[in-house]
């Protein structure tokens, strides 16, 4: 049968995620519901299609248009997330849905395609295998193998956690996150989401994803939203207060993360993605999670350059210093108009 591309419209919304929870190489990121999030927090042009065969969905395509004027104009699968790109049942559609990516540039007058795969793909398309990589490692039911699992003075800061009294409680409203994301960004140089974002994402995945935070006392210093997915715990947007150091407020917030994940039957701890080089980089690889490389990959329009919006690009250097002395209410109103751009 022939292979018909059409747009994701609501009503295709639970074929298209039955068909991305079908696939083993399926990520939380390929679900529907990021189309809408996207679209109404950051205005932005989203371009989600699926491959349809004999009436069947096997394959889709989730992409978004950032086009911002401070940090250009590109087409990415998928912003504001680690992992992306087609997924396809076959070769045929893989190719199919590239193709019809790679054709928007003209019409949309962007300079790039970008795909975030997670899983290595065969394609003749550029490839950046060492822009960033991932850790992801087995859990198990008992949580003392867990915590023997952990490098020796990793698993020392985590236990300086307990000892110090901290404790953990589980949220779904991110008033309490946001404010914690906002002073432990602004720290790093980097503008924050908005709460509202915040809100949308544990309003839209209310059914898989929680607030796991760390109280000292009656103080919140600790705070990350976790997400939920097939058998996997993803810690995704999390951070401390200037006082979560001194307490190792950060170290016990992933061993709670882990404990309560793995109490609940999870088998996988995906740390997300970090730049080499980096302090995320080090403290992940300290946990005992060894680095794999995403090999995103790039159509690019005639002349152009692979994006390269990252922390460590010496173009941004001037900025993350500035940012990092603004006072906090003028970094979270400033923050969310910037972040759109950097997804």
């Amino acid at each position: 049968m022939p292979l018909k591309l059409r747009p994701l419209v609501p009503a295709s919304e639970p074929a298209w995620d039955a068909f991305v929870d079908a696939m083993p190489t399926g990520t939380f990121f390929h679900r529907a519901a990021w189309r809408r999030l996207i679209a109404e927090e950051f205005a932005h042009r989203t371009f989600y299609t699926y491959a349809e065969r004999d009436g069947a969905i096997v394959g889709v395509l989730p992409l978004v248009q950032m086009k911002t004027m401070l940090f250009g104009n590109a087409l990415t699968s998928l912003p504001f997330c680690v992992y992306g790109g087609p997924l396809a049942a076959d070769a045929e559609t893989a190719d199919a849905l590239s193709d019809y990516a790679a054709g928007l540039l003209p019409e949309t007058g962007a300079s790039a395609v970008e795909f975030r795969h997670r899983d290595p793909v065969a394609s003749d398309w550029t490839e950046r295998p060492d822009l960033y990589v991932t850790f992801r490692k087995p859990i198990v039911a008992d949580n003392d193998a867990n915590m023997k699992a952990i490098p020796r003075k990793q698993r020392a800061m985590v236990r300086k956690g307990i000892q110090n009294g901290l404790s953990s409680v589980v949220e779904y409203d991110a008033t309490r996150l946001h404010r914690i994301y906002a002073e432990s960004v602004r720290n790093l140089g980097t503008p924050v989401f908005s709460r509202r974002w915040f809100m949308s994402l544990m309003h839209r995945f209310r059914d898989c994803a929680d607030i796991v935070t760390i109280v000292d006392g009656d103080t919140a210093v600790a705070s990350v939203m976790n997400f939920y997915f097939r058998d996997e715990v993803l810690p995704y947007y999390g951070g401390g207060t200037s006082a979560a150091r001194q307490v190792a407020g950060n170290d016990f917030m992933y061993w709670e993360t882990m404990r309560r994940a793995a109490d609940r039957g999870y088998r996988l701890f995906d740390f997300g993605r970090s730049k080499l080089g980096t302090g995320a980089y080090a403290f992940k690889h300290n946990w005992g999670f060894e680095p794999a490389n995403l090999p995103y990959r790039y159509r690019l329009a005639p002349g152009s350059e692979i994006p390269d919006h990252n922390p460590l690009n010496p173009k941004y250097a001037l900025f993350i210093a500035a940012w990092k002395r603004l006072p906090l209410p003028v970094a979270n109103a400033v923050g969310p108009h910037l972040v759109r751009g950097l997804g």
